[in-house]
């Protein structure tokens, strides 16, 4: 597939944990205009500077309900990037564990329960209402942006004891976020 951006296209600074931007929801996207497709190739090509296979936008410090993913599509031997408005999950099922980490939580992996299947709602950046079933890792890099738009991020779903464990690193990154 091609790239949806080159290598002229702006780049942004991924905000850190304990950056406030990281525990608000995001608000809704009503305008489908050049100004968000652009924000949208800004968001691959920051993911893909950061060597990322999702992003959301409030990991760059936008309050708006847009992700992009880019992940290997084995089917086709390519990599297939989606930008996604407004996402809903409607439905999942099963449930699988895998390591997961994050850009805006460098250093610090852990392994999360997410359901193994979803059928997904969003708009494109065209503003058309789109529904996909997705499964694999194209459904766990999914879930795990759709957090990030409500202020979720993957720590929160581990265990009490498990979070304890990362305190130390955790308050790191918060303080350097502060300094910054």
């Amino acid at each position: 597939m091609i790239r949806p951006f080159d290598d002229t296209t702006a780049k942004h600074k991924v905000v850190i944990y304990g950056h406030p931007a990281l525990r608000k929801r995001a608000n809704e996207i009503t305008v489908f205009d050049d100004a968000l497709r652009g924000m949208a190739r800004e968001m691959f090509a920051t993911m893909t500077d950061y060597e990322g296979i999702g992003l959301a936008a409030p990991q760059i410090d936008k309050n708006i309900r847009l992700l992009v993913v880019g992940v290997i599509d084995e089917e086709k031997e390519d990599i297939l990037y989606l930008a996604v408005c407004n996402p809903a999950i409607v439905d999942s099922s099963g449930s699988y564990d895998m390591e997961e980490g994050c850009l805006s939580i460098p250093d610090i992996r852990d392994t999360v329960t997410r359901p193994a299947e979803i059928t997904l709602e969003y708009d494109t950046l065209e503003g058309e209402r789109r529904k996909i079933k997705a499964d694999g890792m194209l459904a766990r890099v999914l879930q795990h942006e759709i957090d990030h738009l409500n202020g979720v991020l993957f720590i929160d779903h581990l265990s009490p004891i498990r979070r304890g464990l990362l305190s130390g690193k955790l308050k790191r990154l918060e303080r350097e976020q502060q300094e910054s």
